[in-house]
This record gives C-alpha cells, sequence and structure tokens, in this order.
C-alpha cells in the first residue's frame, strides 16, 4: 500500500547515468552519474549511495559517497561518514564530526536571491 508523502528510493542496485529531476523528495541508496536537480524537495544520499553528480535541492542530507558541488536554497547537513568532494552553495550548513569534505563552501542568503539582486544591480547601471 502506498503511503502519501513517502519519499521516492532509488535502491541499492540500481544505477542511472543522466539527468534525474523531479518536485518530491528522494532518498539515493544506488548510483547516479550526471545531474539530481529537486529544486522544491530533500533530497537524502543514503549510507551506500555512491553518486558522481552535480545536486541541486531544497535540502540535501549526505550520508554516503558524493563527487559533485552540491546547491541547497535551504540547508545542506553532512553526516558522520560521508565523503563529499565538490562544493557546497547553501544557506545553511551542518557538518558532524567525521564526516570528510575537501571543496568550498558559500554560505549565501538565498541562492535565488543573489541572481535577483545582480539583476537589480545590473537594472540601475
Amino acid at each position: 500500500m502506498a503511503v502519501d508523502n513517502a519519499p521516492a528510493r532509488i535502491g541499492k542496485t540500481i544505477v542511472i547515468s543522466g539527468e534525474v529531476k523531479g518536485s518530491e523528495d528522494l532518498i539515493v541508496d544506488g548510483r547516479i552519474e550526471g545531474t539530481v536537480n529537486l529544486s522544491e524537495s530533500r533530497l537524502t544520499i543514503g549510507p551506500s549511495a555512491n553518486v558522481a553528480a552535480d545536486l541541486s535541492a531544497k535540502d540535501v542530507l549526505i550520508m554516503g559517497r558524493v563527487q559533485g558541488n552540491v546547491v541547497a536554497s535551504g540547508r545542506v547537513e553532512l553526516r558522520a561518514g560521508c565523503n563529499l568532494e565538490g562544493d557546497i552553495r547553501a544557506l545553511r550548513l551542518a557538518v558532524e564530526d567525521n564526516a570528510v569534505f575537501r571543496g568550498k563552501v558559500d554560505l549565501t542568503q538565498a541562492v535565488a536571491k543573489t541572481a535577483e539582486g545582480a539583476l537589480h544591480a545590473n537594472a540601475n547601471v
């Protein structure tokens, strides 16, 4: 029986090459190569996941291995045991002990507002 509001799941044996888009929460336990875009949803990278992709979501929780940049309009969480190689751009960042992270961090007031501000600044020139 399907449960409403339950997140979609990519299982441990699933491999996806290409672009993943959606408007619902997603849990990844398998492998993704390419891009993941869930602009209004929560993305969870499970402890057994191996992701080589750029990630974009409202909130991103990483427990597994990710090679790629992470953009979140809300919060990024790096849990103990995760391994992230890439840059983070988000409103908030939480890093637990024993999380491995190699990259740059940009904690903006809001990812969307920076683009909007740049448009207004250019209009006043």
